[in-house]
Order: C-alpha cells, then sequence, then structure tokens
C-alpha cells in the first residue's frame, strides 16, 4: 500500500512538539510514514542551559533521546545538507565517514531552527563562545575551570585577564547565563588558595538602557540592581565592537582585557533558508496563519524557520518556545486535516509569561498582567520549568540536582579526556 511522507527537519521544540503530536495520530495510521531528522540524537531543553554551564544541574540531565519519546515516528539522525522545495527533497549527510542520503516526502515541515548570529564584528566567531548547544554549555565551564586552575598557579605573574568573564547581550540568555557563572565562579574560589573573590570579574555589556527588556523597566532595573549588589560590572548602552588579541573593544571606547567573550545578543534563521525560493520576511519563510508556506503545497514551517503572522495583534508572532512547541501541535494537526479532508485551525496563541533566574535563588517574572521579583518568582522559574521540562525520569533527576544543591558544593570536574594531544569533552557516565 503505498504511504504518504512526512518529513520533520529539526527535533527543538518546534520540530520535537509536531512530531510528538504526529507520534499519538497520524504516525499510528498504516498509510502514513513520519520521518523527523535531527544532527542529534536527543532534544535539548535549553532555557536550563546555563545551569549545566554553572555546575547547577547534570550535564545530561536537560536532555531526552528522541527514540525514548517516539513510539511511531521513525528518527534519523543527521545533518540536512540541502533541500529541494519544489520536490520535497531532502539530502542529509551522517555517519562516522559522512555519507549522504536523499529521502523525498509528501509533505515536509521545516523546523531548522537558528544559528549564532555575529554581526561580522572582529574575532567574535573566531573567539567568542556562545550558549545555544550542549555543547556549549559544557565547553564554557571547562573554560572557567581551566581559567581559574591556570590564574592559581604559580606561574600566572598576571590572572586578570583569565579572571576577567564578558556576557555579551542583555536579554533572557545573558543575564541567566551571567547570574549563574558568576555564582560558580565566586563559589568555586574558596578552592583556590592563591585566589580570593575580588580576582573574579564578570561584566554584562548591554546596549539598551537596562536589561532584560522583554520584561519591562521595573523588572529589568531590579534584575540590574540585584546583580550590581552581588559584583556583576554591568555597561548598558555600549555594545561590543571587536575581540582580538585578548581585548574586547566596547563602543564606548573602553577596551577590557579578557580570555573570555560569552555571545548572547544575536540570532539568524538557520542559513539553508536563504537557499530556499520561498518569500521571506527577516530571513524567515513567510508562512500563512495555518502554518502552510503559500503556493508550495506540502510545504510547512514552524519555529525559528517561520514568519507566523499574529492575525490579533498584527505584525508576526515572536520565535519563542513556548510559541514554538504549540505552533508543532496546531501544525501537525494541520497536516492531518490536509490529509483526510479536515478544516484546518489558525495558529493564534497570547503569550502566557516570562521568566527569568539571576541567581542566589532570586529571579523575575512576568505573567499576564501580574509581575513578580525576587525569591517567589525565581520558585516560579524553576517550578514551570521543571512541569515543562519533557519526560518524568527527566523531572526527577533535575529536582534531585536542586535538591543536592542546596546541600553540597558545586562540582568542579572538568570532562575532558585528551587524545592525540587534542582536548574531547566526555560526558560523564548517565547519559540517555
Amino acid at each position: 500500500m503505498p504511504r504518504t511522507r512526512i518529513g520533520i527537519l529539526g527535533g527543538g521544540f518546534a520540530g520535537l512538539y509536531a512530531a510528538l503530536e504526529m507520534d499519538r495520530t497520524l504516525a499510528r495510521e498504516k498509510d502514513v510514514e513520519v520521518t523527523l531528522v535531527n544532527r542529534e540524537n536527543f532534544t535539548l531543553f535549553t532555557p536550563m542551559l546555563h545551569e549545566v554551564a554553572a555546575s547547577d544541574v547534570d550535564v545530561t540531565h536537560i536532555v531526552n533521546p528522541i527514540r525514548k519519546m517516539l513510539r511511531h515516528v521513525r528518527f534519523f539522525a543527521g545533518e540536512v545538507e540541502s533541500i529541494d522545495v519544489a520536490a520535497k527533497r531532502v539530502v542529509v549527510s551522517h555517519g562516522f565517514v559522512p555519507h549522504t542520503h536523499a529521502m523525498e516526502f509528501d509533505h515536509l515541515v521545516l523546523g531548522l531552527g537558528s544559528v549564532t548570529n555575529f554581526f561580522a564584528i572582529p574575532g567574535l566567531e573566531e573567539h567568542a563562545l556562545t550558549m545555544k548547544s550542549l555543547g556549549d554549555a559544557i565547553h564554557l565551564r571547562n573554560r572557567l575551570l581551566a581559567h581559574i586552575e591556570e590564574a592559581d598557579s604559580e606561574c600566572c605573574e598576571d590572572p586578570s585577564p583569565l579572571l576577567t568573564f564578558v556576557v555579551a547581550g542583555g536579554g533572557f540568555a545573558g543575564v541567566e547565563t551571567i547570574a549563574a557563572i558568576h555564582d560558580f565562579l565566586h563559589e568555586a574560589v574558596e578552592f583556590y588558595p592563591r585566589l580570593g573573590q575580588r580576582s573574579i570579574k564578570t561584566v554584562l555589556v548591554h546596549p539598551g538602557p537596562w536589561i532584560l527588556p522583554e520584561l519591562g523597566e521595573e523588572l529589568g532595573r531590579y534584575a540590574q540592581k540585584k546583580l550590581a549588589s552581588r559584583g556583576v560590572e554591568i555597561r548598558l548602552e555600549t555594545k561590543v565592537e571587536g575581540f582580538t588579541n585578548g581585548r574586547v573593544a566596547l563602543s564606548d571606547g573602553t577596551d577590557l582585557r579578557t580570555e573570555t567573550v560569552i555571545w548572547t545578543a544575536g540570532t539568524a534563521p538557520n542559513p539553508l533558508l536563504a537557499t530556499l525560493p520561498c518569500p521571506k520576511e527577516r530571513g524567515r519563510l513567510v508562512v500563512d496563519e495555518f502554518l502552510a508556506v503559500p503556493d508550495f503545497p506540502g510545504l510547512w514551517a514552524l519555529g525559528d524557520c517561520a514568519a507566523v503572522p499574529d492575525k490579533k495583534r498584527g505584525g508576526l508572532y515572536p520565535p519563542t518556545a513556548q510559541h514554538a512547541l504549540r505552533e508543532g501541535k496546531v501544525l501537525a494537526r494541520n497536516v492531518a486535516a490536509s490529509l483526510r479532508g479536515g478544516t484546518p485551525r489558525p495558529f493564534s496563541f497570547d503569550t502566557i509569561g516570562q521568566l527569568a533566574a539571576i541567581g542566589r535563588r532570586t529571579g523575575v517574572a512576568k505573567i499576564g498582567r501580574f509581575r513578580f521579583s525576587g525569591f517567589l518568582a525565581w520558585w516560579l522559574w524553576r517550578s514551570i520549568y521543571l512541569a515543562k521540562l519533557p519526560r518524568l525520569e527527566k523531572k526527577v533527576r533535575v529536582g534531585l540536582d536542586w535538591a543536592l544543591d542546596l546541600v553540597f558544593s558545586k562540582d568542579l570536574v572538568q570532562f575532558e579526556t585528551f587524545r592525540g594531544g587534542a582536548a574531547t569533552i566526555v560526558p560523564p557516565p548517565g547519559a540517555g
């Protein structure tokens, strides 16, 4: 019996939740075959990424093996190399010795996510760290520990560049990252006799008048005050203009000597979208309210790949995680409707709330018209994100991590081995 083939490219929030919805519905039918293609064989819960970098949760506890989540949807671990939207043909590569496969579909769902945008700032792409993947978080943690280890050695004449850490971008990712690593570093230096609390310098660079602009001025300035009181240096209305030779140049004319810049100030749609002949808005594919790409039957897009129209307020929906996972569910139902002759459902969603953890059991949150700060906001952050973390097993593991964190100090282990002179990151036992 000929099957209708549905391909989902990308296993982030958007693609995964589309696959999960199809796993419960279309993929159970004998005349439908659904395949999810993703670079990694796991899905990453990005809101907790900074907690991995700061040793608050174990490396593997915020990732879920995709094969354990899907029973009826096929999974293929590979890199998407090219897309022919007219033929709905996708070329993917995989394997230790990379080789390619061509995969053809009747319906193609694009959920490839975004990449870091360095805005062609000199030296950033070559030398700055990012915070988008699990590898980024592990690499950052290793960098923090490597620098304080080196700074504590007797042969280190000037440790200040090693112990200065700059985060560029005052949005959610930047603020949560600097708050987490600031606490981690100040707890870690207690075990390094040559270093002291004053030797650590953390700097947050933000182009706006206050940080966390998504939450409004009141909560943004509250977060600024809390971070500054702990010793975080905040440079407002300032941009990074370059990072070379151990110096980061700022738009206010100053240079900071540092070996570590963490860039969280920009993203761009996946570069593969630029190769497609579809209409685009800010690099994302233009879709209708049903998440279908007009004039390309059987082609769908969502998440960071899609410019989704907001019919209620005008403009476009923001490419946030809470929008992406709901887009995935709506898209899956609309694909089913297109196959079975049903009525498609337009995507419509109002942002429920936004939260940020700013360290030391404090946070800021805006839920509907209500604003929270301090311990209550931090408790809401942990409660809500723990509830959203997929699979009971991972919820329990993260909950135990948090409970143990109340009793024991943070782990200072670098997960690296050296083979043939090259450093290789090795996750701890228990992955998956």
